[in-house]
């Protein structure tokens, strides 16, 4: 029929023609009618929002399971209740690593996970970091999952268009938008628990959001959802992105995963929008110092697999064994050098912070749970127990006991053993004696002790 109307002679009666119109829009209106999702609109509702929910999606999760919250009560540590936590996750590792927030997982003993297209696990606590909040969890997976593409934070604009993913309210993978309202928010959202350097946006995140992603209009994630203002609307926060991966880099590390060390310190630079990781030292005796490994080399391949930041050597080294050689890429003056580097067994980290604890402090230390430090109903946000007191110590004459919670140090937190490390190796650039805080029974104590390095 439309291959004969278009062929008709210039002498055909003018309704002819209209008719020939009529017949068109009449087809053309039935086609659309049965296929709603083509039309001429179709290219203008895919918008840029659109393509980067739909490009992020796949790697986002919900988190959900029971855990036990302590409330003020009749006895002086309060009254225990159970209730239903909810967050979401970002999968960061083909192989079933998932980043969320500490606080998300904290004290659920079931750790729920469903995935964008329905699938639900069980994931097991590998690492975490009260300080930041961040943790890393594991699903079983039968093949590589689907990994967030993770931007940076470096070069952030006010007013830049966001999109925040989340398990908002138990409502998996809720989309919100909005934009970049200020940078660099210091922000207490608890008794308990204080960010710094976040991204506050005014993209909707409501509880259940916290530990999703925060995307740009590409789609790339420049941050993970941790926060929300009590009793303000349209102000919400973020990690930046690059802060999150240096702490997931820390959380996957082979030291910490696998045992293992590569002695490799380095940093994460931005270039032209691209990252690449740069060797900013190596520890002596380590297995990057008998490599050759020298600062300014950039890592370009570990293990075969392509590195933009730290989290991608760590990553590359799970799984592998003390012994094992691990064939390195690097770049050094504008060529590419091609290393074997051996893993070695990971030193007793935790025993020899205990031991230079012991000789410049008198005390020996050990963690505390979130969970257990709660029941001290105190604004500190953790400690380490003191495990014993050097006899005659300077720790002994300040009065320092067994089962004192030491909670910081000069202007420091005490919250892990690697707070401690850090105060040890900087405590000559502070005043001395060093003023301390422990927490005995409901009191909190102070004192001033000098740190005896040997």
């Amino acid at each position: 029929m439309l291959h004969e109307e278009a062929h008709m002679s210039k002498s055909a009666p003018a309704f002819a023609a209209l008719r020939y119109v009529s017949a068109v829009c009449l087809i053309a209106s039935f086609t659309l009618a049965l296929t709603p999702n083509i039309g001429w609109s179709s290219d203008l509702r895919r918008t840029a929002i659109v393509v980067a929910v739909e490009k992020a999606r796949p790697s986002i999760v919900n988190i959900h399971g029971k855990k036990t919250l302590i409330e003020a009560g009749g006895d002086a540590y309060g009254e225990e209740r159970r209730v239903n936590g909810m967050g979401t996750g970002i999968v960061i590792d083909p192989r079933g690593y998932i980043l969320t927030n500490y606080h998300v997982i904290e004290g659920v003993s079931r750790i729920q996970v469903s995935m964008a297209d329905g699938q639900q696990t069980i994931a097991q606590m590998v690492a975490r970091d009260v300080k930041t909040d961040l943790a890393v969890i594991k699903i079983p997976v039968d093949g590589p999952l689907p990994v967030i593409t993770i931007g940076t934070s470096s070069d952030l604009m006010l007013g830049e268009p966001v999109i925040a993913v989340g398990n908002a309210y138990g409502y998996p993978h809720t989309v919100t938008r909005g934009i970049i309202s200020a940078l660099k928010r210091s922000v207490e959202v608890s008794d308990t628990q204080k960010y710094d350097d976040l991204i506050q946006t005014d993209a909707s995140i409501n509880p259940g959001n916290s530990g999703g992603p925060l995307l740009n209009i590409d789609g790339e994630m420049i941050g993970v959802n941790a926060a929300v203002r009590v009793g303000a609307q349209g102000i919400g926060f973020a990690i930046p992105v690059d802060n999150a991966m240096q702490v997931a880099a820390q959380l996957l590390s082979s030291r910490s995963v696998s045992s293992t060390w590569h002695g490799i310190r380095t940093t994460t630079v931005h270039a032209n929008a691209h990252p690449h990781t740069m060797v900013e030292g190596v520890f002596s005796g380590s297995p990057a110092e008998k490599v050759g490994l020298k600062s300014g080399d950039v890592v370009v391949s570990v293990n075969g697999k392509p590195v933009e930041r730290k989290l991608d050597i760590e990553t590359a080294l799970i799984g592998l064994d003390s012994g094992q050689k691990v064939p390195l890429l690097i770049e050094r003056d504008g060529e590419q050098v091609e290393l074997s580097l051996t893993l070695a067994k990971a030193p007793q980290q935790s025993e020899d912070v205990n031991d230079r604890a012991w000789a410049a402090l008198g005390l020996r230390l050990s963690p505390i749970s979130s969970a257990e430090f709660r029941r001290y109903r105190t604004n500190y946000r953790g400690g380490l127990r003191v495990a014993s007191v050097r006899v005659d110590s300077a720790a002994d004459q300040q009065g320092i006991r067994k089962d004192d919670v030491l909670v910081g140090m000069h202007v420091w937190e005490t919250i892990s053993m690697e707070n401690v490390t850090y105060i040890l190796n900087h405590s000559s650039e502070v005043e001395q004696p060093m003023k301390f805080f422990i927490l005995r029974g409901k009191d909190t104590l102070y004192g001033h002790l000098p740190v005896t390095l040997r």
